[in-house]
């Protein structure tokens, strides 16, 4: 089952009906019970925020963007800046975007936010 179908079933029920035949529920159905009809639409909300929210593609070459740094990946980046390589090339190498390596550099005090490397 999909986060979508999810989100289908789920609003069927906060509307009292059978997601298997699309008639209404009996009457003494919890689903018609007030708390339950809301849990039931605040998990379609919360669903709706996830299912339509289209997932960002990363971009060529930069397959570890978003994921965390060890700290052996944070020591090599910040060896390689300091003997000179600049952010195009430590992108690369580390396979993150330009973006994700000056806010590393910025974090560490490589870079000093009015003075960013555009290189």
């Amino acid at each position: 089952m999909t986060l979508a179908d999810a989100k289908h079933v789920l609003g069927l029920l906060a509307q009292g009906l059978d997601p298997k035949t699309g008639h209404l529920l009996p009457e003494d159905n919890p689903v018609h019970s007030p708390d339950v009809i809301r849990a039931l639409n605040m998990a379609v909300m919360a669903l709706d925020k996830t299912v339509e929210k289209p997932l960002r593609p990363k971009m060529e070459g930069a397959s570890k963007a978003g994921q965390s740094w060890s700290p052996e990946e944070d020591e090599q980046l910040l060896s390689a800046f300091d003997a000179g390589s600049d952010v195009s090339a430590l992108a690369k190498a580390h396979e993150r975007t330009r973006g994700g390596i000056t806010s590393r550099l910025l974090r560490h005090g490589r870079l000093q936010a009015d003075r960013r490397e555009d290189a």
